[in-house]
């Protein structure tokens, strides 16, 4: 379906308020140039309605079957989601009233900040980000647990490999913090692309390697491998993501619920020393391997 000008597509999903998350989830990984959620005078414990904004209406089978996946994902019966409509916006409608709401974000050494934002009086690194998706931005706890564990153990001169690298938010931090190495692959061909804009935008594009699709027994090696992923992702990937780790791997995208699972999975391999932070509902979790 083309695009006309100034015309784009929402989705509207009616859910059950701790149900957001899950949708928008949901809507990230089918492409959401950005999201929305409405409680304005909504009472407390009453539905909401969580919007997508596209730039290409995606096939309903394609929404309901992302949806259903996130709501395994999170845990939440299906249930929980009342509706799902579609509907035709002009651009300005949501595209300008969704930037006023972006403001840079301080997390740990870090400011991430939309490129039309002007950082100043600030002694923390600046990222800037284009937000051509809803998650990678610097505002989801995930993003926030990996920067600021990356701020904390990262040092110049080290390798870095970014599993799953969305946006390029991580990759480009190591790349800000005098990183050597750096290594970025996502399977998804579009974020890859946005990824390498980034990096350009952040003058690290020539010290970061990107490529679409994942690791495999062929990767090398890296000093810090970070994998901002899922649970259900993650698991089957962790021999070798842990094979890849010289001195740490860090795990996120993890829910809390999912704690004890991907720790019960690490402890089978003889790995116990784990820190865990937490943010929201979710989880990083930083092994030592080296």
């Amino acid at each position: 379906m083309n695009n006309p000008v100034n015309q784009w597509f929402a989705v509207d999903v009616v859910c059950e308020p701790d149900t957001t998350e899950a949708i928008e989830f949901a809507f990230n990984d089918l492409g959401a140039l950005g999201t929305e959620i409405n409680s304005l005078r909504k009472p407390a414990g009453q539905p909401l309605l969580v919007s997508g904004y596209f730039e290409t209406l995606p096939e309903s089978a394609e929404i309901r079957t992302s949806i259903d996946d996130s709501l395994r994902i999170y845990g939440v019966l299906p249930g929980a989601v009342k509706s799902i409509d579609s509907r035709t916006v002009e651009q300005t409608d949501w595209l300008a009233e969704w930037k006023k709401h972006w403001k840079p974000t301080e997390i740990g050494k870090f400011i991430v900040t939309p490129p039309w934002e002007v950082v100043t009086n600030s002694t923390r690194i600046i990222i800037s980000i284009e937000p051509n998706m809803a998650f990678g931005t610097g505002t989801h706890e995930t993003t926030q647990l990996c920067l600021k564990a990356i701020g904390d153990i990262f040092r110049p001169g080290q390798s870095f490999l970014d599993v799953g690298t969305g946006t390029g938010i991580l990759a480009i931090a190591a790349a800000k913090l005098g990183g050597e190495t750096i290594l970025a692959c996502d399977t998804d061909s579009d974020s890859v692309k946005i990824a390498r804009e980034n990096a350009v935008l952040n003058g690290v594009g020539d010290k970061i390697e990107f490529f679409d699709g994942s690791i495999d027994n062929g990767t090398p090696a890296f000093d810090l491998v970070c994998a901002n992923l899922t649970a259900d992702v993650i698991i089957p990937l962790l021999d070798l993501l842990l094979a890849k780790s010289t001195e740490v791997l860090l795990l996120s995208g993890i829910l809390a619920t999912q704690e004890s699972l991907v720790i019960a999975e690490l402890e089978a391999r003889h790995f116990t020393d784990l820190d865990v932070e937490r943010a929201g509902e979710w989880i990083s979790i930083l092994v030592r391997v080296g």
